[in-house]
């Protein structure tokens, strides 16, 4: 294996919220540790992002696949750009890629199993264009090796929160919510608990043409609707037991649409309410699948969520008391970019041939080097 050098990494991340391609350049050291050197938020084009999103909706054809792929490699290459002109080129580029299907479940057909996942924005676009390595399609060989190809930023939680010494759950809040539980008494597990900021920014469209609830403005001018939230709750998804991981796939805007036929009226309360579901959710998950096993000190948020006052709120309403809510801003990790620098780790790991799954929370046979390289 090559010595370990500090590397300067671009991350790529674009999430289920799909609101913009996160582009963090990154230090990344020999002890796995990494510095957020800059970050932007790159908007896609009004036209593409609506082209994903009618990738989301399961209408488009393959046509339309073939063609995004390239067209969001084109979006994260000017992405890079953007950061490549003010701070120069970076020793290499680690691409999450834009998840258009994730398929984690073990059916077969003629004896194959059809457990897949597919993220598009095409490697050889970036490379080309940035004059860059690039290393992209992470998780598809965890699933070859039975695993669900997610969550993948636990590995990162456990070499930057390990060191604390106490038992945390690094909760994750973008489209969809997923948690890290790093413990001083039992190996590093994750999963996802189900629906991050997906449904609001739903609704919020649907009732408020907003993109989101800016500040949780909307969600705390209304009510939660008890009746209607535990109706939500029964939704089986959250009583399934880990390993586990959720999507666009399954909290569909046909799901969302079914959900609001039970709604109450007012709009202000509909947000208020599936705010609350957020919350909800991630705190009825620990209970039934972390609580009974480990004695929690602390949960630490991060993601779009944690800039929504009235979902930090709920959860701390929902959480024990004696539990302490910080975000990862308390330990100098970015609430906006904290995916972008765990995938500039994980490009880091695989350049350098250094198993980056954990199998405690993706469920695979065994630890394998995550990534494909892309050379320009």
């Amino acid at each position: 294996m090559k010595e370990l050098e500090i590397k300067r990494v671009i991350g790529l991340m674009s999430g289920t919220s799909c609101d913009s391609i996160d582009a963090g350049l990154c230090e990344v050291y020999p002890d796995l540790s990494v510095k957020l050197i800059a970050g932007i938020n790159y908007k896609y084009p009004e036209h593409i992002r609506a082209k994903i999103f009618n990738l989301f909706s399961g209408d488009a054809s393959v046509k339309d696949v073939c063609q995004m792929n390239f067209a969001i490699g084109h979006c994260f290459a000017s992405a890079c750009n953007v950061l490549i002109a003010e701070h120069g080129k970076p020793d290499f580029i680690a691409s999450h890629g834009q998840t258009i299907y994730h398929y984690p479940f073990n059916e077969k057909l003629d004896g194959i199993n059809f457990k897949s996942t597919l993220q598009i924005g095409e490697s050889s676009v970036i490379a080309q264009e940035t004059g860059c390595m690039t290393i992209s399609n992470f998780r598809e060989a965890d699933i070859a090796v039975g695993g669900e190809g997610a969550p993948l930023v636990c590995f990162a939680d456990e070499k930057w929160f390990k060191p604390l010494k106490k038992n945390v759950l690094v909760q994750n809040i973008g489209g969809i919510s997923n948690v890290t539980v790093v413990s001083n008494d039992y190996p590093t597990f994750g999963f996802d608990t189900g629906l991050g900021n997906i449904m609001i920014d739903y609704c919020m469209n649907k009732f408020f043409v907003m993109p989101y609830d800016k500040d949780g403005k909307v969600a705390c001018s209304g009510k939660v609707c008890d009746s209607w939230l535990n109706i939500l709750l029964q939704d089986e998804y959250y009583l399934k037991n880990p390993p586990k991981t959720t999507g666009r796939e399954y909290f569909s805007p046909k799901y969302i649409e079914n959900a609001l036929k039970y709604a109450p009226e007012n709009p202000e309360d509909i947000i208020a309410t599936v705010t609350a579901l957020t919350a909800k959710t991630i705190c009825d998950a620990y209970e039934r699948f972390i609580y009974p096993d480990i004695d929690v000190d602390e949960v630490i948020i991060g993601g779009g969520g944690a800039y929504n006052p009235a979902l930090m709120k709920y959860l701390r309403l929902y959480l024990p008391k004696h539990i302490n809510l910080k975000t990862h801003e308390d330990y100098g990790i970015s609430n906006n970019f904290k995916e972008v620098m765990a995938f500039a780790l994980l490009g880091y790991c695989t350049y350098y041939g250094i198993p980056n799954n954990l199998p405690s929370c993706t469920g695979a046979s065994k630890r394998v080097i995550l990534g494909k390289i892309t050379h320009c």
